[in-house]
């Protein structure tokens, strides 16, 4: 059988995940890692970030482990990678720097097939992809996609069940998110005022273009859902918090059989938890969407609150995994008609 051949542009939290979960899964070969960072530091965070579980060793520029030997090159620009040299049939940009069209399109000029990103794009691409949304819609001539971000996994999930089953007239969401790289420790001049704050001291309000990028996957929601985010001093697990108000007035209970049903039609997907979690909880769950059972609210009318949790980076590696293979069973295929 041959094997997806993968190179990772950017070495990051979500890349890092995606190594180890190929590690499991004899589909996929991660061939090349491209990251300014030095080889034998980045060959350790692997194994420091899992306690010693994943042992992968540098022999030379090679990561060398059960999945194959991924060869270490410089980093820089996009573009600068020569991925045919590697043979590589989809590079994921995880730096997080080059998200626009054109900046994806220079890894195609380099060799690579096809271009997906960790999170969404700043500008329109092929295809933006939510995994119990609008995957059906793949096609094998999308070269340039994205899987969204945790976010908008999350929110446009939600937002597809409550529609299809109760109506929506519109939402609005906050997310409660874990702490991100880009974030000083320490008070520092940033890009914008709140974000120059110390991540570990500071609960950070923040913008999230969640809303823009559900109203284009989901047009039947344009001018109907507003968001923001609330960055937190906790390094992992996050929490969308949504108001919601219905066409219809329902029970709690209703909310509950549908959410129970949505998780076993996408059990790797969504998860539904009855026992009172928090964030440490969530860690290192593929879920985009765990639905918090006990905090569910409704007002006296239409008006429905509710919580859902996830781990950002560990589900987005998820959903980009999922991704890879969905492209490569559509390649196979020719698409989707």
């Amino acid at each position: 059988m041959s094997r997806i051949r993968l190179g990772l542009k950017g070495f990051g939290e979500i890349p890092r995940h995606i190594y180890r979960m190929c590690m499991e899964d004899d589909q996929i070969e991660i061939v090349a890692i491209s990251d300014l960072g030095r080889p034998e530091i980045l060959s350790y965070l692997v194994e420091a970030e899992t306690k010693g579980k994943v042992k992968p060793k540098l022999e030379g520029n090679f990561l060398v482990s059960d999945n194959g030997r991924a060869r270490f090159v410089g980093g820089g620009e996009s573009g600068k990678v020569p991925w045919d040299i590697f043979d590589v049939d989809v590079v994921i940009d995880g730096t997080w720097a080059f998200r626009s069209k054109r900046d994806m399109e220079k890894h195609i000029e380099a060799g690579a097939k096809r271009v997906m990103l960790t999170t969404v794009p700043t500008d329109l691409i092929d295809r933006v992809v939510i995994k119990g949304v609008n995957d059906h819609t793949i096609k094998a001539n999308d070269k340039l996609v994205s899987a969204g971000s945790a976010t908008t996994n999350a929110a446009a999930l939600m937002l597809k069940i409550l529609s299809e089953n109760f109506g929506v007239d519109y939402a609005m969401f906050a997310t409660v998110h874990s702490y991100t790289s880009d974030q000083p420790l320490r008070d520092k001049a940033g890009r914008d005022f709140r974000r120059s704050r110390s991540a570990a001291e500071n609960i950070i309000p923040v913008d999230t273009i969640a809303p823009k990028w559900i109203e284009y996957i989901m047009p039947e929601f344009k001018g109907k859902v507003e968001g923001m985010a609330m960055n937190v001093p906790v390094p992992n697990g996050s929490l969308l918090d949504m108001t919601t108000v219905l066409k219809k007035g329902i029970k709690i209970d209703d909310i509950n059989k549908v959410m129970t049903k949505a998780a076993k039609e996408l059990p790797d997907v969504i998860r539904v938890e009855d026992d009172p979690i928090v964030s440490t909880d969530v860690v290192d769950s593929i879920h985009s969407l765990i639905y918090d059972k006990r905090a569910t609210m409704l007002s006296p009318k239409r008006m429905i609150k509710t919580l859902i949790w996830y781990h950002s980076a560990f589900a987005m590696a998820a959903r980009i995994k999922d991704l890879i293979i969905a492209y490569d069973k559509a390649d196979k295929k020719g698409g989707v008609k």
